[in-house]
């Protein structure tokens, strides 16, 4: 393990954006950043008043550009994000764009509010809607700072992203125009991971990151990235803008077919489909024989000019991890969030440093000296890929197995219907 190294999530939200945990507040997510192994994380949200207040009011200056906690140090650090939707018509299609923004300081947060504040409204979401282009987004954002950094958000996802198929682009010109040679980097989203982002060669030069999306602190570093540089923002922003493989080590991702839209399908119909049998079915649900949501797997093949497993030269790894919380729920027998699963996490995370040292760095042998065998052996088959994984669909996440033996038949046909 390298000394330097340390896990960055950047993209999560506030207690004021839709559907969030009101435990969304920077102490709270400082004391789970602990528990789960990151050292960086983004604050979410800048772009709403009252958060920003209690930013301005519980952080202070620590690193250069980043941000502690001012009344309990825990050794996390806060870099400021947000995250705002454009919803625009474009050559006669609406386009719903999510971009993450990453700002220097106070400053130029405050400066990037008050010019967003004139074209729409900041406390109604954590994550404001504007109705103006995603490429005068940009410009606005890099007018007021060169030091900020525009990031596509979940870049796959059907409704809300660069590349959805519902209502994104087909390449980063068609969105971006001019301001295409400053969008440096896309977070590939829960649905997607590199290797399926590899196959596009016009993605080669621009950084791919991963970062939660979280609206619990529980979903903190589901997915993430791990730098080896100092913990300093200028660092950070070159590292992103020059993809440099010396100090991006690699990044931490769900298995993409969990994912709430890897595959094709209609939740209502319990429907779920490969990208091929879409086609065979005209892109029509057989049961309503409505439009099915079209998945991030079958966009990628889209726009893909490679074949599946093609890793280009300049690739930076990935590593797909299981939610410690979710083994524990598998091996115990219950689901995630009850008593039993959440006592076994804390104990585990106490003896075990962090929850991404215990998933990723932890030899079987330290292990087996604080780990019940059964969750060590899921461990240990979720770093082989020894899993089973019925495909996300439609809004719904993907179920994974990684006791396939223990089932009586296969779960796959009691949830995938035959057509």
């Amino acid at each position: 393990m390298n000394a330097m190294r340390f896990i960055a999530d950047f993209h999560l939200h506030s207690k004021y954006s839709r559907a969030t945990s009101k435990e969304m507040e920077v102490e709270t997510l400082g004391r789970w950043a602990r528990k789960k192994g990151i050292s960086l994380l983004g604050t979410g949200d800048f772009t709403h008043p009252a958060y920003f207040a209690e930013l301005r009011s519980k952080l202070e200056p620590a690193d250069k550009g980043l941000f502690k906690l001012k009344k309990e140090d825990l050794g996390v650090r806060y870099l400021l994000t947000a995250e705002v939707s454009n919803i625009y018509t474009q050559d006669g299609k609406v386009r719903r764009i999510h971009t993450l923004i990453f700002a220097p300081d106070f400053e130029v947060a405050e400066a990037i509010r008050s010019k967003l504040g004139n074209r729409g409204k900041l406390a109604s979401d954590g994550r404001p809607i504007f109705g103006f282009p995603a490429k005068e987004l940009a410009k606005i954002i890099l007018d007021l700072s060169p030091e900020c950094l525009i990031i596509p958000a979940h870049a796959w996802t059907p409704w809300f992203s660069i590349f959805g198929a519902n209502s994104g682009f087909d390449s980063i010109e068609e969105c971006y125009g001019e301001m295409s040679p400053y969008i440096h980097a896309i977070e590939t989203g829960l649905s997607s991971d590199p290797e399926m982002n590899w196959r596009l060669s016009a993605l080669d030069g621009l950084t791919l990151l991963s970062n939660s999306d979280a609206h619990s602190p529980r979903r903190l570093g589901r997915e993430a990235n791990a730098f080896a540089c100092p913990l300093d923002y200028k660092e950070i922003i070159e590292t992103i803008r020059t993809k440099d493989r010396k100090k991006l080590l690699f990044t931490i991702e769900f298995f993409p077919e969990e994912g709430k839209y890897y595959y094709d399908g209609h939740r209502q119909c319990e429907v779920i489909f490969s990208p091929s049998q879409t086609r065979s079915h005209q892109y029509l649900c057989p049961v309503c024989h409505k439009k099915l949501t079209v998945g991030v797997m079958h966009r990628v093949e889209e726009l893909s000019d490679r074949p599946e497993g093609f890793i280009p030269k300049n690739a930076i790894p990935s590593i797909h991890l299981i939610p410690l919380e979710e083994i524990i729920a598998e091996a115990l027998g219950y689901r995630v969030g009850t008593k039993a699963v959440e006592r076994e996490y804390d104990r585990l995370v106490e003896s075990g440093e962090s929850e991404i040292a215990i998933l990723l760095d932890a030899s079987p042998d330290d292990l087996a000296t604080f780990v019940p065998t059964k969750i060590r052996e899921g461990i240990l088959r979720m770093r082989q890929g020894k899993l089973s994984i019925i495909p996300g669909h439609d809004g719904v996440y993907g179920k994974i197995n990684l006791f396939p033996e223990e089932k009586e038949g296969s779960e796959s046909k009691e949830h995938l219907k035959q057509f």
